[in-house]
């Protein structure tokens, strides 16, 4: 269990009540996150429920629960310091600060000695075996570790199997794949799961009693349990003789053996209030079949405890690294012998790992301070007004779009949040399917359609139809027992050609084939429902009153940052990536979109900011925009570098100009910036001749694992003026805020961007964090051994826990060698420091991420002085 406030007060098993255990379930999820469908892989950090515990602390807990070290590995950090990214002065100077807090009762400099040692040398294993070390140990069996470790709760089939007596575990999960597979199924099973409408529980119930892969005994036994799940899950806890004080525990082991899979169940327990209960329904499950599995080999005998610490490991590293030789141990006293035992025991991995990570963190730190003053100086007279304006998101994967567009002519650029503050589900034209456009922690309040009056408008739809069914029939075909046994025939020399040309030009025939379907569909022209309709039942609201027009327009302007001295043209940039046959191609779009284009709600403000009334009521607040300023929407594709346009409004003479210097620079910006971003990926090189074309390539090509590095290596989160990174190359690794605290008097903006953007940025950074150093538990692995599963997400072969994280390919370039850094995120803010304290006292939950080591915090004062919070 990780750590809690209060100990769990325990309770006779007379008193263990079948309301409590809703509350163990909700408890016990703290260990995992929701994960919802691939299709839209909006990101997740891993233990966003665990905030309140610090960094260290989670640490400790996951080593001692499931084994996962969740601090990156030996080879990570040497290849770091191989590398000049790890400074020894902030490795020196955490190392004083960690022994300032302790009471070694050795002098200083012996202590400073042995712990530096530890740090730059890897332990021994050889010492460990040697016939000296054993019997120092059997004599010093007397010493005690100041420190306990907390107690570990593991399944009884986790017990059973580790003991070798039986494969019940593994028998476990293989079953609960199965059932989890064929009740979440959205797409892929010809015969959906029957009755699922009654539940999880209910339906494997009605079923495993003629399961064929379970004996008749257990079948049996599990027709026996009760019907509701939350009876059946205190049934079997009972039966299983779980003390009260351990069911938490329980209950979180089983999670966090297969979290992918569970947490599909909590994602989906929070979508839908007939489906509340879905995890505790999960749990009963699990339970029930281990329960069954193992019934005879109860009742389990007490599980041994560990030993507090493996004395010989602790004697060998004061050998090694605290210069004391063992023929010498016999001349020194007691009380000094255990003041170096403590110092081992204390100066273990995890703190030595802690230290190593904030070293890492503080030099790269220094560097991105080091580039932002050397660049800030470099700004020597204000710069002309604009000819255009450009809003993007502040992905990093705009930073170095943004940067080369800046020095193609008179253009300025501004960074906010790509959902744009507009808290929207959207639906395209002729799509029934909706989705929620904005951050993933937050709900949608409207509702914006894409409609046409076009009279063209019904042969579009039938064109669509058409293509449409042509897809499903296929589909059908292929699930079909009958009709696929004759699909190669028929399909067989199209699919063939087209597999040959897909291989050999998959730039030609991706290109060809887009521009194909385009020109056969023939999409009308459209607007959005921004006027408030007004819905029954519970559905959102379709567009929006004067009002909240207004607000959402004011909103944006205010959070991007621009309020005056408007361009001719002012451009609201959403991004998106384009990939083909790539299950993650959700991962690379907008993270504050949910994991989709932005581009809808680019459009969406763009049109908003043009709307006549719209701009009369901001004039009368004193955002004036001059008539002759008009707003259009584009859309950054990223693994392309270039700019789609989306919606382009008459334009004014002088926005006209603006249009068309940007169309006579937009080649040479995306020239530039494709060479950039791919000479990062590996094995190309360093010199390309056309480098749009190879980013078409990659776009195009079914075979690539990597189209492009998406947000792998992410690292910093800026929020200030444009003014203070212009001119720095920050290597497209840092969100880029626009902010300017002068026009934020009450904090309120600054608070925004705090529990908005910062939170999307944070969730991504560990997200990519932890998938680098657990691949193996929070990753999903290599893309060349994939399974796409349900039409939900993602496993390894044919039976896995279903993958929760990035896969290999995006945060590694071999199989040796990492290109992510493992950094939490540091978030600068340019404003005085009394605006950051005031922020930390507005939002709590980010002064707790700062103070438990989940986010790294420092601040820019007007004079320039950095200051750092971590």
């Amino acid at each position: 269990m990780i750590p809690t406030a209060q100990p769990v007060q325990v309770k006779k098993k007379s008193d263990f009540q079948i309301r409590e255990i809703e509350q163990y379930v909700k408890s016990a999820s703290e260990v995992i996150a929701p994960l919802g469908p691939i299709q839209t892989f909006a990101a997740r950090h891993p233990w966003m429920r665990l905030e309140r515990h610090s960094f260290e602390q989670v640490a400790r807990r996951f080593k001692e629960t499931c084994d996962v070290d969740i601090y990156p590995s030996d080879f990570v950090f040497h290849s770091a310091w191989n590398h000049g990214e790890i400074h020894m002065s902030f490795l020196e100077m955490g190392l004083q600060k960690w022994l300032d807090s302790q009471s070694v009762n050795l002098p200083r400099k012996v202590a400073e000695q042995f712990c530096l040692t530890a740090l730059l040398n890897a332990p021994s294993s050889k010492l460990l075996t040697t016939p000296e070390v054993k019997r120092l140990a059997k004599r010093l069996n007397w010493f005690n570790p100041q420190i306990t470790k907390p107690d570990v709760v593991r399944t009884y089939s986790q017990r059973l199997e580790q003991d070798g007596i039986t494969e019940v575990a593994s028998n476990l999960d293989r079953h609960c794949i199965k059932w989890c597979k064929l009740f979440l199924d959205e797409s892929q099973a010809v015969w959906s799961m029957p009755q699922r409408e009654k539940g999880f529980y209910q339906a494997w119930k009605r079923f495993v009693q003629f399961d064929p892969a379970i004996s008749s005994g257990v079948r049996k036994q599990l027709k026996g349990l009760p019907s509701e799940a939350d009876r059946a899950l205190q049934e079997v806890l009972l039966k299983l003789e779980i003390p009260e004080s351990n069911i938490q525990g329980y209950l979180e082991a089983h999670l966090l053996t297969m979290p992918g899979w569970a947490g599909m169940m909590l994602w989906r327990s929070q979508q839908n209030d007939q489906e509340s209960s879905l995890l505790l329904e999960y749990l009963a499950v699990r339970i029930c079949m281990e329960w069954a599995f193992l019934k005879r080999y109860l009742p389990l005998s007490k599980e041994r405890t560990k030993e507090p610490l493996l004395l010989e490991s602790l004697i060998a590293a004061c050998v090694q690294w605290g210069d004391l030789p063992i023929h010498e141990w016999a001349k020194v006293s007691d009380s000094e012998l255990k003041a170096r035992l403590n110092l081992a025991y204390r100066f273990d991995k995890t703190v030595r790992n802690r230290l190593w990570l904030e070293a890492w963190e503080q030099t790269y730190e220094e560097n991105v301070r080091k580039r932002i003053t050397s660049g800030a100086h470099t700004e020597t007279k204000p710069t002309p007004p604009a000819l255009a304006q450009f809003v993007f998101c502040i992905d990093t994967r705009s930073e170095s779009f943004r940067r080369h567009l800046e020095q193609a002519g008179p253009f300025e650029t501004f960074g906010t949040a790509g959902f744009f503050g507009l808290p929207i589900e959207t639906c395209t034209l002729g799509n029934q399917h909706t989705h929620n456009s904005l951050p993933v922690m937050f709900k949608p309040k409207h509702k914006v359609k894409e409609m046409s009056h076009d009279k063209e408008y019904n042969s579009y739809l039938q064109r669509q139809q058409a293509a449409n069914s042509l897809s499903f029939t296929f589909d059908a075909m292929k699930h079909n027992m009958f009709t696929s046994l004759v699909l190669p025939e028929i399909s067989g020399p199209w699919l063939c050609l087209q597999t040959l040309a897909r291989c050999f030009v998959p730039r030609g025939i991706g290109i060809s084939l887009r521009r194909l379907r385009k020109t056969w569909l023939r999409k009308p022209s459209t607007e959005l429902t921004l006027s408030q309709i007004h819905t029954t039942g519970t559905e959102l609201t379709i567009g929006f009153s004067e009002k909240e027009k207004v607000y959402y327009a004011r909103q944006a302007l205010k959070m991007m940052g621009l309020t005056e001295r408007f361009a001719p043209l002012v451009v609201i940039c959403g991004h998106g990536s384009h990939s083909t046959n790539n299950p993650y191609a959700s991962s690379l779009d907008c993270g504050a979109c949910g994991g989709t284009s932005s581009g809808f709600n680019a459009r969406v403000l763009a049109t908003l900011c043009n709307l006549p009334s719209v701009r009369q009521a901001l004039k009368t607040e004193g955002i004036v925009i001059p008539d002759d300023t008009l707003f259009a929407a584009a859309e950054h594709i990223t693994s392309l570098d270039t700019l789609r346009w989306l919606y382009v409004p008459a334009l004014s003479p002088a926005a006209q100009e603006a249009f068309d210097q940007i169309e006579s620079t937009m080649q040479k910006v995306s020239e530039k910036a494709n060479a950039e971003r791919l000479s990062r990926l590996p094995n190309i090189r360093t010199q390309l001749r056309n480098p749009n074309a190879e980013a078409e390539r990659f776009a195009e090509d079914w075979s690539e694992i990597r189209p492009e590095w998406g947000l792998a290596r992410n690292a910093s989160f800026i929020i200030g003026s444009r003014a203070l990174t212009r001119n720095c190359n920050l290597d497209g690794r840092t969100f880029l805020q626009t902010y300017d605290w002068k026009k934020d008097r009450t904090g309120t903006l600054l608070s925004n961007i705090i529990t908005g953007p910062v939170t999307v940025a944070q969730w991504i950074n560990l997200q990519y964090y932890a998938s680098t150093v657990a691949p193996h538990y929070y990753g999903s692995g290599n893309k060349a051994t994939q399974t796409v599963t349900s039409g939900i997400g993602v496993m390894q072969g044919n039976a896995s826990d279903l993958l929760t994280g990035l896969p290999w390919q995006s945060v590694a370039q071999s199989d040796n060698e990492m290109y992510h850094e493992p950094l939490r995120l540091l978030v600068v803010i340019q404003a005085p420091r009394k605006y950051v304290e005031r922020l930390l006292e507005q939002v709590p939950e980010f002064r707790q991420k700062v103070q438990n080591g989940w986010i790294r915090l420092a601040c820019i004062e007007p004079e320039g002085n950095w200051e750092s919070w971590s």
